[in-house]
């Protein structure tokens, strides 16, 4: 009789340990599905936050830090570091118009191109794909 429950007993200890195998490999199933449709969720909100913080930066602080400039000194700067720094030709400049220069989400610079080509002037960022002339720039010429 002993024998029989000594057997009895190794094949539920052996049906445990196989049952907790499965439960970890069905818990590791559930946690890979659950980040698969979280994850791009987040990073699609981040980008999109980006997107509007660029937005932000060109057609709010730097446009209107440009167009201050524009009223001072008569003509817009020939960069945007004219909006920090007094340039040496700036005898009505009455600035800054800016405490910093700020980058891009993407830390990378604003483009400022004066005279622009749609506009008096030409501001944008290269966007998410950090590709200049791309259909996700973020430009100030965009209605």
């Amino acid at each position: 009789m002993k024998t029989e429950t000594h057997k009895s007993l190794r094949q539920t200890r052996k049906l445990t340990q196989a049952f907790t195998l499965v439960e970890m490999l069905l818990v590791v199933t559930i946690i890979g599905i659950l980040a698969a449709l979280v994850i791009p969720r987040i990073v699609g909100v981040s980008d999109k936050s980006r997107i509007t913080a660029a937005t932000t930066d060109i057609n709010g602080g730097i446009k209107s830090a440009l167009g201050r400039y524009e009223v001072d000194v008569g003509q817009y700067p020939r960069n945007l570091q004219d909006l920090v720094q007094q340039p040496s030709n700036g005898k009505r400049w009455a600035g800054p118009y800016l405490d910093q220069i700020p980058n891009d989400p993407w830390q990378n610079p604003y483009i400022y191109v004066y005279p622009g080509k749609h506009g008096t002037y030409d501001l944008y960022s290269k966007g998410p794909d950090e590709k200049e002339g791309t259909e996700d720039d973020i430009v100030s010429w965009a209605k």
